[in-house]
């Protein structure tokens, strides 16, 4: 058996109002890839940050490589061999990959930063891990995909012997996160010992050994693999069954509401034309920088429009902005909840009620403190957040329950048009059934709901339509009830198929 190499034991936690950690216990062994699972807010990130130094604990026991420590800091931690991959990425947006990279630990040549030392070293790193970045690029003009990788390549620098992975594949797409599983497989057979965190249940059949368990703050029980079955860890993880992943509602088609002509915004949005309805869902599918996201941005106004028309009801809207679009009733949950859709340092209370003044503000401009309070309440109480109160700051929360929050700030405006942008990424399996029960209330009230998913289950199990991207263009339409992974797949690589058959045929003809 592989030796244990850490050793959590009675591992307490609190934060104002919150116990985040009760009495939890955690071990890992070298060699071995752990999963540690549970819904958002289990206490599974915290456990974490204290172990990689960034929290200390207020009681229990640590130790690493058979030596106890108190409380860690970051560089301790580091220093021992631990590093951890946040879930949001902590890169500096306006530094190189390289620098990026070695942050807090510049190699130096006399008194001066010795800049092409380290480009050369990450390049290295990057080489050895398949990863095709530029280490001069800045981050910032990265798409988020490549920053995670620049957060693993970053990681892994540091020759850490304890690798921890916080949804490390949640902005991946399925090249890359095939790349990362032989990287961890690699890992483990050297002798690292890894923590993966995911809520995608499915990867874990390829990488994991074994299995830890947490449920509202508690540890509830480690086992192999091998030896259960992913029902069982879903019943373990939320404390009942979840008899149906992708509740479906069927309801009868209605009147058209909402439709776009003509929509060409850059490179990634090129002559977009479709229609939603009343009582039905529209998922978008495709992969990685197929222009879904830049779609959806373009119809909100946050990116501009270079031609095309919105119609709602029959009639045209101009959007220029997104104050536009959210007056006229058409809202969007984004992508990247932290950066676009929160202020993380406000609490929930005035993150839903910013964008929805308009109604709870009297004359002079005064807030209804009594309406701000109903409607701040029953987002809580219908979206199932967990906070104390409302006012705990929208960062503190765990991941699901920001995006819950994000949603909760539309739907007390009763929108026309709801867009959500990969509205379940990073978050458990049971709130994402909450998620789609959502938006399957929302079809149910005649509201029409568009949603941009890189999951494919969820896409083919939540949509009534499918519509196909690829290359910023269109590529296709399904009934998500007679559509199959394999023609999803098919439309989605329609501009890469061709190319590769022209460039094929173009050898030949040579």
């Amino acid at each position: 058996m592989n030796e244990t190499i850490v050793s959590m034991r009675g591992i307490c936690k609190s934060f104002p109002g919150v116990k985040a950690l009760d009495n939890v216990h955690f071990e890992l062994r070298s060699g071995e890839v752990m999963a540690l699972l549970g819904e958002n807010g289990a206490g599974k990130s915290t456990l974490m940050k204290i172990l990689s130094g960034v929290y200390t604990r207020d009681s229990g026991t640590v130790e690493i490589f058979g030596k106890a420590y108190g409380d860690l800091t970051p560089k301790q931690a580091r220093e021992l061999g631990v590093a951890i991959i946040h879930q949001e990425l902590n890169m500096c947006p306006h530094l190189s990959v390289a620098e990026n990279m070695f942050l807090g630990r510049e190699k130096m040549k006399g008194f001066t930063v010795d800049r092409k030392a380290m480009e050369a070293e990450a390049k290295q790193i990057l080489d050895d891990l398949c990863i095709d970045i530029s280490p001069s690029e800045t981050v910032g003009n990265l798409p988020v995909s490549k920053q995670q990788m620049v957060e693993i390549a970053k990681a892994l620098s540091t020759n850490a012997r304890v690798l921890i992975m916080d949804e490390p594949t949640s902005a991946l797409t399925a090249k890359e996160i095939n790349e990362l599983f032989r990287i961890i497989r690699k890992l483990r057979d050297d002798g690292c010992g890894i923590v993966y965190i995911s809520h995608r249940l499915e990867e874990l059949q390829h990488i994991v050994d074994r299995v830890t368990i947490m449920r509202d703050g508690q540890y509830i029980t480690s086992m192999n693999f091998a030896d259960t079955t992913l029902d069982e860890i879903i019943t373990n993880m939320v404390g009942r069954e979840i008899k149906e992943k992708f509740p479906r509602v069927q309801c009868e088609k209605g009147e058209k509401i909402f439709e776009v002509r003509n929509l060409n915004a850059g490179r990634m949005v090129r002559d977009i034309n479709f229609s939603l309805y009343a009582g039905e869902i529209v998922g978008f599918a495709g992969l990685m920088g197929a222009g879904r996201t830049e779609t959806t941005r373009a119809i909100f106004g946050a990116d501009p429009k270079e031609s095309g028309e919105i119609y709602l009801d029959g009639k045209p809207v101009t959007i220029r902005c997104p104050a536009d679009a959210i007056k006229a009733g058409i809202v969007l949950a984004p992508e990247d909840r932290k950066k676009d859709g929160l202020c993380t340092k406000l609490p929930i209370r005035e993150n839903i009620a910013l964008p929805n003044l308009d109604l709870l503000s009297r004359l002079m401009g005064v807030v209804n403190r009594k309406k701000e309070d109903g409607m701040c309440d029953k987002a809580v109480s219908e979206l199932h957040i967990k906070t104390p109160n409302v006012e705990v700051d929208a960062g503190s929360l765990s991941g699901g329950n920001q995006q819950k929050v994000v949603v909760g700030k539309w739907l007390a405006r009763n929108s026309r048009v709801v867009i959500f942008d990969e509205p379940t990424r990073g978050i458990d399996v049971a709130a994402k059934v909450e998620i789609y029960n959502l938006m399957n209330q929302l079809k149910q009230q005649g509201i029409a709901v568009m949603f941009v998913s890189s999951e494919l289950p969820e896409v083919m199990g939540i949509a009534d339509r499918i519509i196909v991207m690829c290359d910023g263009r269109i590529t296709g339409e399904l009934m998500a009830k007679d559509a199959t992974q394999n023609e999803i797949m098919t439309l989605a690589t329609r501009f890469e198929n061709k190319f590769a058959a022209d460039a094929a045929q173009g050898g030949t003809e040579q």
